[in-house]
């Protein structure tokens, strides 16, 4: 009765952490975009384009860790 409820926090917790980590990574990418587009206005098409793959990529570590939370 232990184990599988340890193993079920322990998957909440996994699934937690990288929810965290994605969110910290969004907002970084989200800063930084703005950043360079506010040196460079010209470059705008090309950091958009990016800023939405390299949070596309984060937010996939999310559907990964329930992915692999879940399957178990």
């Amino acid at each position: 009765m232990l184990m599988p409820m340890l193993g079920e926090i322990t998957g909440n917790i996994h699934i937690a952490a990288a929810a965290f980590a994605s969110a910290i990574a969004v907002g970084m990418i989200g800063m930084r975009a703005a950043d360079a587009v506010g040196r460079n206005p010209g470059a705008a098409t090309k950091i958009l384009v990016q800023a939405i793959l390299s949070t596309a990529f984060a937010e996939g570590i999310v559907f990964f860790a329930i992915f692999l939370a879940r399957g178990q």
